[in-house]
């Protein structure tokens, strides 16, 4: 863990993306402390301007909605939703993924042809459907993107078991006795980490940026606040109050890059070989 650490400290983007999203987790824990009153009570007179009005940073939206207040909420949407999906998709793509890369033949097959049914149809075209069909709550928004996560996870998880299983410490399992079960969960899915967990750094962004643009096209739980669903109440009025649209832009914009930086600072200390050899 020391030498995972020491080299995962030499990227400075990487340290300095932890000290971003370390701030937006903080926002969001203590945001029922700093805004009692929630996100959806009108505190002012609407479109007041940033930094205008004492108590009232960001300004007020076009219903007199502290911005501020719904930033500090939407972190805990986007966050959630992030979280939470990357988790289910994972869950199913790393077992699917396990199994057709392990077992092969038509268990490969089946499991990959049923992986491509799923990619033929764009992502975000895939999950408005999912979220039209079912009702749009954070339930459904986040079951929709993890279904259209899933498979990459699975391609990446397949390709990493076909080579670990010709490994001799795998041989030397088989010849010992151990199952296709032991084998497979306590020799081959651990060596197999590294690119997962950096892949579940960047999907936990994707899914961000996914719930965002589901809240702003109207496809997003209207009882909670989300930067997506302030981005997009706000589309009207962009010319006239520019701040609406622009800081939760940022928080996007910050909260996504933070997680790039992390999933890169993890790809260069998990893969200390592979990054050298890119550098040199």
């Amino acid at each position: 863990m020391s030498d995972f650490w020491i080299r995962f400290s030499r990227n400075k983007g990487a340290l300095l993306g932890i000290a971003m999203l370390a701030a937006v987790i903080l926002v969001a824990l203590v945001a029922p402390l700093m805004f009692p009153k929630g996100p959806w009570q009108m505190v002012q007179r609407p479109f007041l301007t940033p930094f205008a009005t004492e108590g009232l940073p960001l300004g007020t939206d076009t219903l007199g909605r502290n911005v501020a207040a719904g930033l500090a909420y939407g972190a805990r949407v986007s966050l959630l939703v992030g979280l939470v999906s990357t988790l289910v998709a994972l869950a199913i793509g790393v077992p699917l993924g396990a199994v057709a890369g392990y077992y092969g033949g038509w268990v490969d097959e089946a499991a990959m042809r049923f992986t491509e049914f799923f990619q033929t149809i764009p992502n975000f075209a895939l999950a408005i459907v999912l979220v039209a069909i079912m009702e749009p709550t954070l339930t459904s928004i986040t079951l929709a993107i993890a279904i259209v996560s899933w498979p990459p996870v699975a391609r990446l998880v397949r390709a990493e078991v076909l080579s670990l299983k010709k490994r001799e410490f795998v041989d030397a399992a088989q010849l010992a006795g151990l199952s296709n079960r032991r084998i497979l969960l306590a020799q081959i899915l651990p060596n197999a980490m590294s690119p997962i967990i950096v892949m579940a750094s960047l999907m936990v962004a994707t899914a961000i940026l996914l719930e965002s643009s589901l809240a702003f096209l109207g496809l997003g739980d209207p009882n909670i606040m989300s930067w997506g669903y302030m981005i997009g109440a706000a589309r009207t009025v962009i010319r006239s109050a520019w701040w609406l649209s622009f800081f939760p832009g940022l928080a996007i914009v910050i909260t996504v890059l933070a997680l790039n930086l992390i999933g890169e600072g993890l790809n260069d200390a998990m893969n200390p070989h592979l990054n050298r050899k890119g550098r040199a």
